[in-house]
C-alpha cells in the first residue's frame, strides 16, 4: 500500500459501530429484556454465532437460505453459516439434550445475527435480537405468557399501551383455508410467504394467481381470509391476556409470519405512531421444529425482538434514555508532583465502588473541569499539593455548581449519597 492510500474509516455496510453513547443505549434496552425475561423465570443461554450451513437449509425460509446468508467454506472444507436467526440454534441446543431437560424449559438469549439483505430503515445486515421461548407446554397458557412477556417488555421500556399494538392470528386458519381451497401442499410455504408480504406488495392478487396458476383458487383463497374475524382459541387466548393485563391484543388474521416452522399461534407487535407505523418484532408457536432433528414432538412457542426496531420505536415515542457515562468520578490533576497521589486515592475509592478516571492530560484545570463536563460526568476534584498535603478535597458537582469539602474516607458516601 503506497504512503497516499489510505484505509477508508467507515464500517462494512449495513454494520453499525457502537460508540459510547450507542453501547450505553443497546444495554439499556438489553437490560430491560433481561431484567423482564429473568422476572418471568427465563434462563439466559448462548451459542457460536457459526452454524453448519445445513441447519438453515432444512429449518429456515429458503428465501433466508438462497438470499440472505453469509455462507462460506472454512479450511476443513465444511459449509459455514453466519447465524441469520436463532430459533435454528436453540432446537439444536434442546434437541441434544432433550432427554435429561426438565420441562417445561423458559431460556432466552440476546445474539448478534447476520443477514445480506438491502439495508433499510428497520433493516441491517447485522442486529442483536431478543429471543425468548418456553419449551414443553403445549396449552394457551405458554402462548399467552409468551405475549405477556413480549407486552411486559415493551412497558418496561416506557411505552404505553396505546404506543403499540400486539396483533395476533393462528396459523391453523391458514391451513384450513389452504384445505378448503384446494391450495397443494407443494404451494403452502410459498404462499404463506407472500401473505407475509402482502401489504408491500402492489399487484398481490396477481402474484398470487400466476404462483398457484388458478385464478379462481386465488380470489377464493382471499375472500375466505378476509371473512375469518377470529376462532375460539383466539377469543380464548384474548381473555387469558386481559386478566394478565394486556389489553391491546387485536386478531388480525392477514398475519401470517414469513419462517416456515409456525405451526399455530402468530403474533407482531406494531408501532402505532404515524411517524413508524410498521411491525416492530413476532413469534409464535412451532411444535414440530425439534423433532427435526430426530427427536420426540416436543410443544414450542418464542419470539424474537430486534434491537433496530426497538431503538426506532423509543426515539419515535421520545422514549430514549439520556445519555449517562458509567464514571461517576474525575480526578482533576492541579500539579503534576500530585499525580500519584490522585493515581493512589483513585484506588482507593474503586476499592469502595466508586467508578473514577484521573486526568493525565496535563491541561490547566479550568480545562480538564470541561473535559469532564463535556464526558457528561458528574462531579469532579481538584488534586494538588494542598488537597495531597492536607487530606481533605473539595467534590464539585457540575450540574448544580455545589461544592463540598470532606476527608477521603468521606467522599464514596458523599458520592451515593447524592447520586440516588
Amino acid at each position: 500500500m503506497s504512503k497516499r492510500e489510505k484505509i477508508s474509516t467507515e464500517s462494512y455496510k449495513g454494520v453499525r459501530d457502537f460508540y459510547p453513547e450507542d453501547q450505553f443505549l443497546q444495554r439499556y434496552m438489553f437490560e430491560h429484556m433481561e431484567r423482564v425475561c429473568e422476572l418471568y423465570g427465563y434462563e439466559e443461554y448462548s451459542a457460536s454465532v457459526l452454524e453448519p450451513a445445513e441447519l438453515y437449509r432444512s429449518k429456515s425460509s429458503q428465501e433466508i437460505v438462497n438470499e440472505q446468508t453469509y455462507t462460506f467454506t472454512d479450511r476443513g472444507d465444511r459449509e459455514v453459516t453466519l447465524r441469520p436467526e436463532m430459533t435454528p440454534t436453540f432446537a439444536r441446543m434442546m434437541a441434544a439434550r432433550a432427554r435429561d431437560m426438565a420441562l417445561p424449559a423458559r431460556w432466552y438469549s440476546i445474539p448478534n445475527l447476520f443477514r445480506y439483505e438491502r439495508p433499510q430503515k428497520g433493516r441491517l445486515r447485522e442486529h442483536w435480537q431478543l429471543n425468548a421461548d418456553i419449551v414443553g407446554a403445549s396449552g394457551v397458557e405458554a402462548d399467552a405468557e409468551i405475549i405477556s412477556l413480549a407486552h411486559a417488555i415493551m412497558r418496561s421500556l416506557g411505552a404505553e399501551e396505546r404506543d403499540f399494538e400486539i396483533r395476533v392470528s393462528d396459523r391453523r386458519i391458514l391451513d384450513a383455508v389452504y384445505n378448503s381451497v384446494g391450495i397443494a401442499k407443494e404451494y403452502a410455504a410459498d404462499v404463506t410467504r407472500l401473505l407475509d408480504r402482502r401489504a408491500k406488495i402492489d399487484d398481490f392478487e396477481a402474484q398470487l394467481t400466476e404462483m398457484i396458476a388458478h385464478e379462481e383458487k386465488a380470489v377464493k383463497l382471499i375472500e375466505e381470509l378476509e371473512h375469518i374475524t377470529s376462532t375460539a382459541y383466539l377469543e380464548e387466548l384474548r381473555v387469558m391476556l386481559e386478566q394478565l393485563g394486556v389489553r391491546n391484543m387485536i386478531v388480525d388474521t392477514s398475519i401470517t409470519r414469513g419462517f416456515d416452522y409456525y405451526t399455530g399461534m402468530i403474533f407482531e407487535v406494531f408501532d402505532t405512531s404515524p411517524d413508524n407505523r410498521r411491525s416492530l418484532f413476532g413469534g409464535g408457536r412451532y411444535d414440530n421444529l425439534l423433532s427435526m432433528f430426530g427427536g420426540d414432538k416436543i410443544p414450542a412457542v418464542g419470539f424474537g425482538m430486534g434491537d433496530v426496531t426497538a431503538r426506532d420505536f423509543l426515539e419515535t415515542h421520545n422514549l430514549l434514555p439520556e445519555y449517562a457515562p458509567a464514571t461517576e468520578l474525575m480526578l482533576c490533576i492541579v500539579e503534576d508532583d500530585a499525580t500519584s497521589h490522585a493515581m493512589r486515592l483513585a484506588q482507593d475509592l474503586r476499592r469502595e465502588d466508586v467508578t473514577v478516571a484521573v486526568n493525565f492530560s496535563g491541561k490547566r484545570i479550568g480545562d480538564q473541569i470541561r473535559q469532564a463536563d463535556k464526558m457528561k460526568i458528574p462531579f469532579v476534584i481538584a488534586i494538588g499539593a494542598k488537597e495531597r498535603d492536607s487530606g481533605r478535597y473539595t467534590i464539585k458537582n457540575l450540574s448544580t455548581g455545589a461544592e463540598m469539602t470532606l476527608p477521603a474516607d468521606r467522599i464514596a458516601e458523599h458520592l451515593f449519597s447524592s447520586l440516588g
